[in-house]
């Protein structure tokens, strides 16, 4: 192993001391002492390669104390980032959290972690697992942290570092918005290390959370470490895409215009299929040959064909990524049937015995439900697929034996791309085009990179391929702009939920609320200035909160004596106010009786003496002024005059502050010119030898208003009354109350700058917080009883759950029937379908489901009322009832293979929805207060689906 920092080599840390000056030697000695010191440098020895330099620097800023945001392509190495938080961690002793968005992550990540820390040292927390819980590295989904924070969990004393790994999935419409929580609500104390892949608007996350959280670092590598080419596979033959790629697989001569580089062979493909047009359109397999000898169509390769092609180039494993559950299935099938196998029999009999025990402890009766034997055969041969539908322990073994070359072709859909650590040398998209949930529609750039960037393991492979697969239609230039940007702008979907409403209220009122949610990244996108604006509102108020402390005094009430003083210093200044509009109105009144040859005394500014009037400055457009609306009247009017210096200038009553008099007059003669220097000189002469002798009367201001005035008069007398006047330490306190005037003056205007802005996600929040106190969860700022057990209830449903359990709606239920009931709470058809109703219980579990439903449409109607939609994420959904049967069987101890033929569910589904409906379970156990019954009946139902397969919960 190199000791040697990466990015130098031992020559230049430890060259021979005879090269070196003894000052050389001695500055190099101090930098080998002072690198080996550091925590970065112990680090790195733990490592058999040297670390990349975002890495470096990401590492050597969490080591000085700065969060840290790491922008990188995927199996770049960015989670290093995160296990350098780790080894900080335990080296100062002190905890750190890593974070993650799913279960199967976190539950590889503490995999990892365990195996190089320990297992004394890392623990797991995820809706499944409880594991050492205590320790002082635990992983854990992002939905636990926030939790703990909400509830003020004592597991967050000692804690240091926070990592967020897959951060960019805080733009995921359903659960993003908890991530935004987390950082928001982490104690300003944790060094946060956030890991994304590589997104466009990298810079406005990183100035978010700098703003949040201080200071912190924005590291973006788009370089991968393994080169990444792009390919087209059409017919019998695989193009590259770009004609001359740079070392990151994008083109080299047109970085900025993709589609200017793409290779001129497809080009023509392309244009060659658009021109035979229909006429061989529904020819099907292979192109016959025309006279000339050329295929009368490209086709697109088969699954089979793809795989021993990309065999025979050596180019397995692979990941064909085929947007559909039976797909993946049918894909599998297919080499199956053809007779596929890319396993020799040593690594047959590998498979054989790490799949059988990795399975073990699944029942037999069980194994035929699963479809365990068609899988184990594609295994076997080097074959699976990988989706959502599959059983969770099924996926594990389908990654392990992957990343151990035991797998070499995996069919998956795109859920894979996220985390998951399966990095491949090739990865194959059979199409561009998906369905996302409503429509087909084309992959976006993004997600074509989060896709292909699987292909090129790390120490294993020198390049990686992505290669597409030729359909009709295909647009190589397209491609080129899907390969060539590499494009993933962040889009926050922070939305205020029920319970996040009751939450930040029982901790933070309504008012300090609002601002918490001011400084969110949807706010921030939406207005970047509200975002700093809300947090100087926030520090003005703790600086409110010391001013207020200082200026306080032993004898009385010392707000209220300055009260007093800033009304008699407000009434002071409204009646000087009073006495300048008076004189600047007596003065615009003198201008205005003055007439052209007037001679007057300018009293101050530039030009004040002797001067005559030329014009007294009067809108032409009437000789009544002061009810003119003439633009240039706007100030009063603007004399134009001769000074005694032979200047003309037009004036301002600036000049004016009180009124003047003509002092005397000298006639203008008619040939004056004001352009000219003779007529100046002329005039001026005239007007020194008429005038130049006379002295203006001095003004003398009369007697002032506040001599006179009653309401200063009881003032003066009421501060010399307060007790505080008599303070020996008044001015003191005066000065610390002036500071807190001036402060709550200046934070009042932020405000109000703020309500000026957009304020929607604020706006959002009132509505949310209206809906709540009609419904009695709210009374101002105190969360009432029912408010502290919506708190508890986590979900999309969360107050329908609270609504259900306040009237009383499960108190009277079986267990079976509790679960029947709860997962309409949990479940969601992955496609509507209104032709038949969904099968239910029947009795109380039929009638509960139908009071469910009564109260949604009363808690929707709520909604429609406060402008609360469920289109801006924000709302109740319709519960849906498609799961209760299957929940209710299982819940009774129906056996798996009954329960699934009736549901027509794959095994992978039931087994995520059943955990779901668990988690909720608890929660309603957690919220049931005082209701013994409905807690007791809770538990039950936990025990009750807690069985066969869905107790099969691996770990790591």
């Amino acid at each position: 192993m190199n000791s040697a920092m990466p990015g130098r080599s031992d020559q230049q840390l430890t060259g021979p001391e005879e090269e070196l000056s003894p000052a050389e030697a001695y500055r190099a000695s101090r930098r080998r002492a002072a690198e080996q010191a550091t925590a970065l440098y112990g680090f790195q020895q733990l490592y058999d390669f040297p670390l990349d330099p975002f890495q470096i620097e990401a590492c050597e800023a969490l080591e000085a104390g700065e969060g840290v945001l790491v922008a990188a392509p995927t199996g770049s190495g960015k989670t290093i980032v995160g296990e350098f938080a780790v080894h900080l961690a335990l080296a100062g002793g002190r905890k750190c959290f890593y974070t993650t968005p799913i279960k199967a992550l976190s539950n590889q990540k503490f995999g990892d972690l365990v195996k190089r820390y320990g297992a004394d040292k890392v623990g797991l927390l995820t809706g499944d697992n409880s594991v050492n819980g205590d320790a002082p590295v635990v992983v854990m989904t992002t939905e636990v942290l926030r939790n703990m924070l909400y509830a003020g969990s004592q597991a967050l004393d000692g804690l240091g570092y926070v990592v967020m790994d897959e951060v960019h999935y805080l733009a995921d419409r359903f659960r993003g918005a908890v991530w935004e929580e987390v950082i928001i609500h982490l104690p300003e104390s944790v060094v946060l290390a956030s890991l994304s892949a590589t997104v466009s608007n990298a810079e406005e996350f990183g100035d978010w959370l700098d703003t949040v959280r201080g200071g912190t670092r924005v590291i973006v590598s788009e370089h991968r470490p393994v080169p990444l080419w792009q390919h087209v596979m059409a017919g019998n033959r695989m193009y590259d895409l770009f004609a001359s790629p740079d070392r990151d697989g994008r083109p080299k001569d047109a970085p900025r215009n993709p589609a200017k580089a793409v290779n001129p062979e497809l080009v023509r493909l392309a244009r060659s299929e658009q021109d035979r047009g229909g006429r061989d359109r529904f020819a099907r397999g292979r192109g016959r040959s025309m006279p000339t000898g050329r295929p009368t169509r490209i086709w697109t390769p088969g699954r089979v064909d793809v795989i021993e092609r990309l065999d025979a180039e050596g180019l397995l494993p692979a990941i064909t990524f085929i947007f559909s559950r039976a797909g993946c299935e049918a894909a599998v099938q297919q080499c199956l049937t053809s007779g596929l196998r890319l396993n020799r029999e040593a690594d047959r009999a590998r498979v054989r015995e790490i799949v059988e025990q990795r399975c073990a402890d699944i029942p037999d009766e069980d194994l035929h439900v699963l479809g365990y034997f068609e899988w184990l055969d594609g295994l076997e041969r080097g074959i699976a697929a990988h989706h959502a539908g599959m059983l969770p322990r099924f996926k594990e073994v389908v990654e392990e034996l992957f990343v151990k070359g035991l797998v070499k072709a995996v069919f998956a859909t795109e859920t894979l791309a996220l985390g998951i650590n399966m990095p491949a040398r090739s990865v194959v998209m059979e199409k561009l085009v998906k369905w996302n949930g409503e429509t087909h529609a084309d992959i976006t750039p993004g997600e074509y990179t989060q896709l292909t960037g699987r292909a090129g393991r790390r120490g294993i492979d020198v390049e990686g391929h992505a290669v597409v697969l030729w359909q009709r239609g295909l647009d190589p230039e397209a491609l080129a702009g899907l390969a060539g940007t590499r494009t993933y702008p962040l889009r926050s979907s922070f939305r205020p939920s029920y319970n996040m409403a009751v939450n930040l209220v029982g901790q933070f009122g309504r008012h300090r609320s609002r601002e918490l949610l001011e400084t969110s990244f949807a706010q921030f996108q939406a207005d970047r200035s509200v975002v700093g604006i809300a947090r100087q509102v926030q520090r003005n108020e703790e600086g409110l909160d010391g001013y207020r402390e200082s200026m306080t005094c032993h004898l009385g009430d010392f707000d209220e004596y300055m009260g007093l003083r800033r009304a008699l210093k407000d009434r002071e200044n409204e009646l000087a106010r009073e006495g300048t509009t008076q004189r600047r109105a007596a003065a615009v009144e003198a201008i205005e009786q003055l007439k052209p040859g007037d001679v007057i005394h300018v009293p101050t500014g530039k030009f004040a003496g002797l001067a005559l009037v030329l014009d007294p400055g009067l809108p032409p457009v009437s000789r009544s002024p002061r009810t003119s609306r003439h633009p240039d009247y706007q100030d009063g009017p603007r004399p134009v005059v001769l000074t005694a210096e032979r200047q003309v200038k037009r004036l301002a009553m600036i000049d004016f502050p009180y009124p003047v008099q003509a002092l005397e007059r000298v006639k203008i003669p008619k040939s004056f010119n004001p352009r000219s220097p003779q007529s100046r000189r002329d005039l001026a002469s005239a007007l020194r030898t008429k005038a130049g002798h006379l002295e203006p009367e001095r003004y003398r201001k009369g007697r002032t208003a506040a001599a006179d005035d009653h309401r200063i008069a009881e003032l003066r007398a009421e501060l010399r009354r307060h007790p505080c006047h008599g303070c020996d330490e008044r001015e003191d306190h005066a000065r610390w109350a002036e500071r807190y005037h001036r402060l709550h003056r200046d934070t009042e205007l932020l405000e109000r700058r703020m309500r000026s802005r957009t304020h929607t996600i604020a706006r959002t929040f009132d509505r949310v917080c209206g809906l709540l106190t009609d419904l009695g969860y709210l009374t101002g700022d105190t969360v009432t009883d029912d408010g502290k057990r919506l708190g508890r209830l986590y979900g999309e449903l969360d107050l329908l759950a609270s609504e259900c359990i306040r009237e009383g709606v499960w108190s009277d239920l079986a267990a079976a029937e509790l679960a029947a009931c709860a997962s309409a709470l949990v479940f969601e058809a992955r496609q509507s379908d209104d032709a038949t109703a969904p099968r239910v219980p029947e009795g109380a579990a039929k009638e509960a489901l139908g009071k469910m439903v009564r109260i949604w449409g009363h808690l929707d109607a709520l909604e429609e009322q406060h402008r609360i939609s469920t289109a801006e994420g924000v709302g109740q959904r319709e519960p849906d009832l498609g799961f209760a049967w299957a929940a209710y069987r299982w819940a009774l101890g129906h056996n798996l293979d009954s329960v699934l033929r009736d549901a027509d569910m794959p095994a992978g589904d039931f087994v995520r929805w059943t955990k779901q409906l668990i988690d909720v379970l608890g929660q309603i156990q957690d919220a049931a207060g005082e209701d013994a019954a409905l807690r007791s009946t809770a538990r039950k139902a936990v025990d009750g689906l807690r069985r066969g397969i869905i107790a099969y919960s691996s770990v790591g």
